[in-house]
């Protein structure tokens, strides 16, 4: 990844510490490694903290980014506590961002014993918050400003109580140079020896009861009725995986569904599709649908959460109720149906993310939020 000029950065060098405990390769993970690399990229110190062995670990490795590994949670915690302290000390840290409440467990304890002025969180999902003391202290509690991926994840964190001026709205950005070269659509087919003529119909998304799968299968029913050329791709892991597999063969469409699980080479995988989809009963923005708009892919989606800012009905994709599986058989095969106005729809999209999503952009803005935050402190950045 090479990214220009994020912010004229390169007369700072911040020292800036980014935290994310999550031991799968989601969208929060995904946008910490693009942040740190852009910000790395742009001159500034950066600490990626990550569980061991995790995707985000390797991922981060295979970038260059500096990445200290630790076990955030169990036993391991204290441990990690005190590495993680001597190290901020060490690199004189300026500002510490928590990617998820989870790494902020150990993160700001660490933070408060290192002295650092500056701490930041991310918030990506709208579900509601907690009613418990704890839970939404942690969106309070010597936290200087909170970004929220969406306007409907900002609403909801200001109906928990969060102060609004402290939040700022800041979209996921796209990585689109993997996506400029992505060789032979027929990726898949080689793979699993699709047909020339099969439709392949790809979701990425976690196995978790909020993605919907279980409406997707139950749909696949009336594709494997209506159209049997159409193949269902299932790419991710997640706790759902057994009680989906089970789902698809007592309704008898294992034979079209197929769980890829965890892949690294989901671009290519996008490529191979005909038609991107996602189910989703609650979703932020969903990267996953602008990777898939980046490779001109049309999206059928769900009517939830700020899809609706990606997805607009009948321009860049086609749009359904959530949990309504006929609803969703029958957007796919309007698409399957015709290819004319699928290529339509993908174009669209493909144009909307190149104007309104970068990492650049998203790098930019975070940047000035961190600064907005060292000014009303009265914190010097410059090191």
């Amino acid at each position: 990844m090479a990214y220009s000029s994020v912010c004229g950065l390169k007369e700072r060098s911040l020292s800036l510490f980014q935290l994310d405990a999550g031991r799968e390769w989601g969208g929060a993970q995904r946008q910490a490694l693009l942040l740190s690399t852009a910000l790395m990229q742009s001159g500034n110190s950066i600490q990626l903290c990550v569980p061991p062995n995790s995707p985000l670990h390797r991922k981060a490795v295979a970038a260059s980014v500096p990445v200290l590994p630790l076990r955030m949670r169990g036993e391991m915690a204290v441990f990690a506590l005190c590495r993680l302290v001597r190290l901020m000390k060490r690199k004189k840290c300026h500002l510490v961002h928590f990617h998820d409440t989870h790494s902020l467990a150990i993160g700001a304890v660490a933070a408060s014993l290192a002295k650092v002025p500056l701490r930041v969180i991310s918030r990506r999902v709208d579900f509601p918050l907690s009613d418990r003391y704890f839970s939404r202290s942690k969106y309070t509690k010597d936290i200087d400003a909170l970004i929220a991926v969406s306007q409907n994840v900002k609403d909801v964190l200001i109906k928990g109580g969060i102060n609004p001026s402290k939040i700022r709205v800041i979209p996921d950005g796209i990585d689109y140079s993997i996506f400029a070269e992505l060789g032979s659509s027929d990726y898949l087919r080689r793979e699993f020896s699709f047909e020339p003529d099969d439709f392949l119909v790809g979701i990425v998304a976690h196995l978790a009861d909020h993605k919907g799968h279980k409406y997707l299968i139950k749909a696949t029913q009336i594709l494997k009725e209506k159209a049997p050329r159409i193949k269902v791709i299932i790419v991710g892991s997640g706790p759902l995986r057994m009680d989906l597999n089970k789902q698809a063969k007592e309704t008898g469409v294992e034979d079209i569904v197929f769980f890829l699980g965890f892949r690294d080479d989901v671009p290519q995988i996008l490529a191979s599709l005909d038609l991107f989809v996602l189910s989703s009963n609650l979703e932020e923005m969903g990267s996953s649908i602008m990777d898939a708009m980046a490779c001109r892919l049309p999206v059928v989606a769900t009517e939830v959460g700020e899809i609706p800012e990606l997805v607009v009905h009948e321009e860049t994709g086609l749009l359904v109720p959530p949990r309504r599986s006929t609803s969703l058989a029958k957007a796919i095969l309007r698409i399957y149906a015709d290819r004319d106005l699928g290529k339509k729809l993908g174009q669209r999209g493909y144009e909307l993310v190149h104007r309104r999503f970068s990492v650049e952009a998203m790098a930019n803005r975070i940047i000035l939020e961190y600064e907005r935050i060292a000014k009303d402190k009265n914190v010097k950045l410059l090191s």
